[in-house]
């Protein structure tokens, strides 16, 4: 989000100013700031991340209505998983810091690993193999593109 570059702890003549002054000023400063992004999150989601990913990196830098497009026609399970995140994303942009739908882009999106379930799995002479599971967590943040600017 925003960055503290001009807010620093130390003033022009060399002394430090309290930590508690300089998290007041450097939260000031980003109040101050203009809010042009929103993030939705989706976690401990039953797929895999390599799977996700493929889906992932087709909508990342897309408009929205691109994005929604390619995510709706898509076959894969990561697509509708990716579809919910991305509307809730677009739904705290409009709700929650009043930007404009036609205005968004999907500026970043992660997709992480999350736990396993390890499962057995029998084999031949009584042995076992440990079947994993994996899990996801998707991160989405969509950006005003007119902030871009």
């Amino acid at each position: 989000m925003a960055t503290n570059t001009n807010v620093s702890r130390v003033q022009q003549d060399g002394r430090k100013v309290k930590r508690s002054t300089y998290h007041r000023l450097r939260k000031e400063k980003e109040a101050s700031e203009p809010i042009v992004e929103a993030r939705a999150v989706t976690k401990y989601v039953r797929i895999s991340p390599k799977k996700a990913r493929s889906m992932a990196n087709s909508i990342r830098s897309k408009d929205i209505s691109e994005a929604l497009q390619i995510l709706t026609f898509s076959p894969k399970k990561s697509a509708r998983i990716l579809y919910k995140t991305l509307m809730s994303a677009i739904a705290n942009a409009e709700n929650n810091f009043g930007l404009n739908a036609e205005n968004l882009y999907v500026s970043e999106i992660m997709v992480n690993e999350g736990p396993r379930l390890k499962r057995l799995w029998p084999r031949s002479h009584g042995r076992a193999d440990i079947l994993q599971k994996r899990m996801s967590h998707i991160y989405i943040t969509v950006r005003d593109k007119s902030a871009d600017k």
